[in-house]
């Protein structure tokens, strides 16, 4: 089994604290990447693929075997496990534990961020949901736009 599918250990509601925003319905996690997006399935058995990176939810297949299948194709890997750059920033030394991710000093939602100078191992719960509340605060603004953030303590509930 691939690494992004040993996900059992995750808990699924609090990966989803911040994104409750985008992602409403009950989900259950089967998947993710090295770097934290999240591969959901609903109460109907479609997997949603949650980009933490773009902060876009959208329909990657309409049953958990479907999107098993589609995992096994270079095109899907590429795209939604980045296996190149898992293999690149493993070769730097950042490879993630099972409650990990790798994070971005400056995130890579902003036209300076997600460059490998400021990548580290994150914890997934805290990085995942700092990534929800930016998406949040961003949401309705447009490409480009300059934006002033507020950074919260993270909520104990994380931790």
């Amino acid at each position: 089994m691939e690494k992004w599918f040993e996900v059992d250990g995750l808990e699924t509601e609090r990966l989803l604290a911040e994104w409750h925003w985008l992602c409403p319905s009950r989900f259950s996690l089967v998947a993710r990447n090295v770097f934290g997006e999240l591969f959901l399935k609903d109460e109907t058995g479609s997997v949603f693929w949650l980009n933490t990176t773009t902060g876009e939810l959208n329909k990657a297949s309409n049953s958990h075997s479907e999107f098993l299948g589609m995992a096994e194709t270079a095109e899907k890997r590429r795209e939604w496990f980045v296996e190149h750059e898992a293999l690149t920033y493993g070769l730097r030394g950042l490879v993630p534990g099972s409650t990990q991710c790798i994070g971005f000093g400056v995130p890579a939602v902003f036209a300076e961020g997600g460059t490998p100078d400021t990548a580290f191992i994150a914890d997934i719960y805290e990085y995942v949901s700092f990534l929800g509340d930016l998406h949040r605060q961003i949401a309705s603004s447009p490409d480009g736009s300059k934006v002033r953030l507020r950074v919260s303590p993270p909520r104990p509930d994380l931790k």
